[in-house]
């Protein structure tokens, strides 16, 4: 991050050079022990993630206290740990760019690319609002606070980056808990992609307040160059780097190995591109890549493959999550422990305790209600660095990096240990009557498979019969469920239609359809734009399922019927070779939508059917989506009458996948039994693999007859009474 600090060399603080040059005699230290001190984190970090699974205690309060007491530890015992001791000074002593270049693209990329667009879409507006304007109301409230009421005598320039760095927050105990409350998508959305931008923002004006501090120009202009050049340089390059490897990701065919490198790698060029050549901001660089992943690369990548990119990143953030929040901890250790002047006066902390109080009100104030995260610290520690020169004095980084890792620790500790208390206050840790329901009913569900596996596996040929009663007692969760079995469709009976019970079965409904097209995109039946258009409306329904009934079909009626347009594709001016490509392809696409929408719809059903039975709000649901596919059933037939080869063409397509998909899970099976050995399997795959590279890049054609034949033989072009709902 050369673009932060300008003109000022790094520079290290006196107490950390004195510490240092204390233990210059240490020969032994090598390189490699680094990995040592890496390798040890992530092995505590997983047993306490194993330790307090399932506890209050979030696991990133337990990283920060076990990185203090490394740090305490390695200062403590003067040096003297080992290789540990060795690890823990070289990790302290990395410049805080390499810092932030190695850990924050895999983490701003990972929480962006796992966010829900749509929602995303819907809330911009809100999260723009606070991540914007409200950084900067929290920035110069936290800095007026700090200039009028602590006795440093610093400048505006000075407190207001203070306060620029205590902006970066980072929701992730209150998303998790959220989630786990079964929170509506748009407040979870709103915070986590509020938090995204508030990183950006926070860091653009941490750059700002610091090159002004470094004496840097500082006047209007200079300062609306910086910030536009920064935000809109930064959402320009992370576009051009998505829409790069969206297109090399439409070229890799089943491979999930180049498929998650390409992600990997494309996160960390954009952030150095942007951080270091363009001199823009890397966060909201690789902050726009992520969400054009998440908008237009979601179905690029299929099946096995797409669960295993999501794992992938998953860990990646989790190794980088662990090793920043316990190399936080060394720092605050080292930093408080070091800066004795500092740290072992009273009235330090005290305002210390000030400045947590101020922080607070400043982010109530700036509508920023988020857990601070480490890269404050990293920011901190960055400053100290930079410190001991003509613009910031050695005693002024020192207090920089005390303030900013006591607020990390008491944020994290606090608030993070809190949060659940606020919510049980605020009522959001308690599930809605249909949510209960629905527990119920999957209970019962759960007795009457238990039973079922019973049955198929109470006899062995071998072993002979297994005693019921035994099962169940070592399967906690029947024991209260025999004998007080209740009515699954108690509640949905006639006369008991709540409307928050009708909203709750739209929405499990809507989410069996999507399911129900993301199945249909694996085996071949639809393709990544037709799959992304089905997506869309089933998002689109779901906003409205509290107002109106079903209405996904209402996002695709438009790519359904023919534009008023083609009307001029008919004149001699265009190319009947073209007109012909683009009206068999509008056809296409129009039969894919609707074969997809209507057996989507029918797998919804009888799912719905099988879990509810013949209750009054799956009949009212299940209703609904019937009138529904009216409009695509008459399209198909329309299009059978007068086209048919359209559909022969294809059913011919999805046919061919299937047995393509057939043929290659029949080989693993082989393998998997033991009747094949590697060199076979891998030839035999390769061989399918091909096969369906060629299926999808070289689909079989639809043979038309010339244009003037097929405008007068298709009612859907030439007749408008024919179906009123389409037009030429």
């Amino acid at each position: 991050m050369a673009s932060i600090i300008g003109a000022a060399s790094p520079y290290r603080s006196p107490e950390k050079a004195i510490s240092s040059s204390l233990f210059s005699d240490e020969s032994d230290s090598n390189p490699v022990d680094a990995v040592i001190f890496a390798g040890t984190s992530l092995v505590l970090g997983t047993a306490c993630r194993q330790l307090f699974n399932g506890t209050r205690v979030p696991y990133t309060v337990v990283l920060l206290v076990i990185g203090i007491v490394l740090g305490s530890l390695e200062y403590g015992t003067k040096h003297n740990l080992g290789k540990i001791g060795n690890g823990i000074r070289i990790w302290y002593d990395i410049n805080p760019d390499l810092l932030l270049a190695v850990f924050l693209p895999a983490l701003l990329f990972e929480s962006s690319f796992s966010m829900d667009v749509h929602q995303i879409k819907r809330c911009m507006g809100q999260m723009v609002l606070l991540a914007g304007p409200g950084v900067l109301i929290s920035t110069f409230c936290l800095g007026a606070l700090i200039k009028l009421t602590f006795p440093y005598n610093w400048d505006w320039k000075t407190s207001l980056l203070l306060g620029g760095l205590l902006g970066a927050t980072d929701p992730v105990a209150v998303v998790a808990l959220l989630k786990e409350l079964g929170a509506s998508k748009k407040m979870t959305t709103l915070i986590d992609g509020e938090s995204l931008m508030n990183d950006g923002v926070s860091v653009v004006v941490f750059q700002l307040f610091f090159k002004m501090v470094m004496g840097q120009n500082s006047d209007w202009g200079s300062i609306i160059k910086f910030l536009v050049q920064n935000s809109l340089g930064a959402v320009g390059i992370g576009l051009a780097f998505g829409i790069a490897s969206v297109i090399w990701l439409k070229f890799v065919f089943n491979d999930t190995v180049v498929q998650i490198t390409v992600t990997l790698s494309v996160s960390y060029f954009a952030y150095y591109t942007a951080q270091e050549w363009a001199g823009v901001s890397g966060i909201l660089t690789v902050m726009v890549l992520g969400m054009f992943f998440a908008a237009f690369a979601r179905t690029a990548v299929k099946g096995e493959s797409h669960q295993s990119l999501h794992h992938f990143w998953e860990m990646a953030a989790y190794i980088a999550n662990t090793l920043v929040f316990i190399l936080s901890g060394v720092i605050i250790a080292e930093g408080v422990l070091s800066g004795r002047r500092i740290s072992y006066q009273g009235i330090s902390w005290g305002f210390l305790f000030l400045l947590y109080l101020y922080v607070q009100l400043s982010r109530c104030v700036g509508c920023c209600v988020t857990i601070t995260r480490s890269i404050c610290k990293t920011l901190g520690h960055m400053i100290q660095q930079s410190s001991g020169n003509l613009y910031l004095s050695s005693e002024t980084g020192t207090r920089f990096l005390f303030f900013t890792g006591g607020i990390v620790f008491l944020t994290l500790v606090v608030n993070g240990s809190t949060t659940q208390l606020l919510l049980h206050f605020l009522r959001m840790d308690t599930l809605t009557a249909s949510k209960k329901r629905i527990l119920e009913y999957t209970k019962c569900e759960m007795v009457n498979t238990a039973l079922k596996a019973f049955e198929n596996l109470g006899d062995d040929e071998e072993l002979g019969s297994a005693n019921w009663p035994t099962v169940t007692r070592h399967v906690t969760s029947l024991k209260d469920l025999e004998g007080g079995q209740a009515n699954p469709h108690k509640g949905y009976e006639a006369g008991n239609l709540d409307p928050t019970n009708i909203m709750d079965m739209r929405i499990r409904f809507l989410n069996g359809v999507q399911a129900a097209y993301w199945e249909m995109l694996d085996d071949g039946r639809i393709t990544r734009s037709t799959a992304n258009v089905l997506m869309q409306s089933v998002d689109e329904a779901l906003d409205l399922v509290s107002t109106n009934s079903l209405c996904d079909w209402r996002g695709l009626e438009p790519r359904v019927h023919f534009p008023n347009y083609y009307k001029f594709l008919q004149s001699r001016i265009i190319p009947r070779k073209l007109v012909t490509h683009l009206i068999v392809e509008r056809l296409e696409s129009a039969c894919y939508i609707s074969s997809a929408f209507l057996r989507a719809h029918r797998i919804a059903r009888q799912q719905l059917h099988d879990f509810l039975g013949n209750s009054d709000v799956a009949s009212t649901v299940i209703s609904e989506s019937e009138v529904e596919g009216v409009e695509a059933k008459q399209f198909l037939e329309d299009v059978r009458d007068s086209f048919p080869q359209v559909l022969s063409v294809l059913k011919t397509r999805q046919v061919t996948h299937y047995v393509l998909n057939h043929l290659n899970g029949y080989i693993k099976n082989l393998e998997k039994v033991g009747l094949l050995e590697g060199k076979e399997v891998s030839h035999l795959h390769d061989v399918v693999q091909s096969d369906l590279k060629k299926l999808v890049r070289n689909p079989p054609l639809l043979k038309l007859p010339n244009i003037e034949d097929f405008m007068a033989s298709n009612p859907l072009l030439k007749d408008r009474s024919s179906f009123r709902s389409y037009h030429v």
